[in-house]
């Protein structure tokens, strides 16, 4: 292997399943990559536990193949503010636990969030890679987003940006929806999916992609809930294109890059919202790195870090 390579660590821990490998920079070349699921409801401390061990298998890993490991990233699906302080604790509590420092064990280490990462990997190396400027999407258990600009995911005033889909949407036309509004999350998340599924076809499907597999089998009900949470999502992916103007959109996510139906209504909706007849035909992308985006992402700004 090239001596002028540096072995980096990247972690994405999301609300169903904890990814890492390791990556080889400049080149990106990724060497191992590795995935748990996270099961978020036994609390933050033990899924920092399953996290801190993935992070020890792949440094032995990296031993193997005879690499050192220069830094470790770790990207989460949280709120990280301006100082790479986790600042929410919607899918696990990490807020008062020494997340960095038990990290640091391994190699220098730096936290982001999810979805920004995602997009600083994508920016770099994937899909966002010809633009100065896109908007990247992330849509799995949760959704988010992020606006790139010159390779740099925007911070906002106090890194808290991403979060276009977990605020409370407004009754429509009138209707009583009680005291708890559905958020976006709850209508086109792949959780959201499996519930409304669930809930309409009297089923016990476990996982957005049997959803999809239902309705590429004609399944009517399936048809339909892909067919709402992904009009629901093109509506506002419509309004952010309309307010920011990008030169592309980015998706990514496990569902967000699962293609087929889910895929093909995302787009025409997104389209069909779009305010100006000049942006409507932007390039619609899925993410080029797939579902490796967060982790790799996430060691993209180890690397970052060590060489500013």
């Amino acid at each position: 292997m090239d001596a002028d390579l540096a072995c980096y660590l990247g972690l994405d821990v999301g609300g169903t399943k904890i990814a890492g490998g390791l990556v080889m920079f400049p080149s990106a070349e990724v060497i191992e990559r590795r995935k748990i699921p996270a099961s978020p409801e036994r609390g933050g401390a033990a899924v920092l536990e399953d996290t801190l061990t993935l992070a020890a298998e792949l440094e032995a890993e990296a031993r193997a193949q005879r690499q050192k490991i220069r830094g470790v990233g770790l990207g989460v699906c949280e709120l990280v503010d301006i100082s790479g302080r986790i600042a929410s604790a919607n899918s696990f509590d990490w807020r008062n636990l020494p997340v960095l420092g038990r990290l640091e064990t391994v190699g220098p280490a730096v936290i982001e969030a999810d979805v920004r990462a995602a997009a600083l990997a994508e920016a770099r190396f994937g899909a966002g890679s010809p633009f100065s400027q896109f908007l990247f999407i992330t849509v799995g258990t949760g959704i988010s987003c992020c606006l790139v600009q010159e390779g740099r995911p925007f911070l906002g005033a106090r890194g808290l940006t991403g979060t276009m889909a977990s605020s409370p949407l407004p009754a429509l036309d009138g209707d009583d929806v009680g005291t708890s509004p559905p958020t976006l999350e709850e209508i086109a998340s792949g959780p959201a999916l499996v519930t409304r599924y669930n809930r309409r076809a009297s089923a016990r499907l476990a996982s957005a992609s049997e959803v999809m597999t239902a309705a590429g089998r004609g399944d009517g009900i399936a048809r339909d809930v892909l067919r709402f949470g992904a009009t629901a999502l093109g509506a506002q992916l419509g309004l952010l294109i309309s307010s920011l103007d990008p030169a592309a959109v980015v998706i990514g996510g496990g569902l967000g890059t699962s293609g087929g139906e889910y895929w093909m209504r995302l787009v025409q909706a997104t389209r069909a919202h779009i305010y100006s007849d000049l942006q409507r035909n932007l390039p619609i992308l899925p993410a080029g790195l797939g579902p490796d985006a967060g982790w790799i992402g996430a060691a993209v700004a180890a690397w970052n870090k060590a060489v500013v």
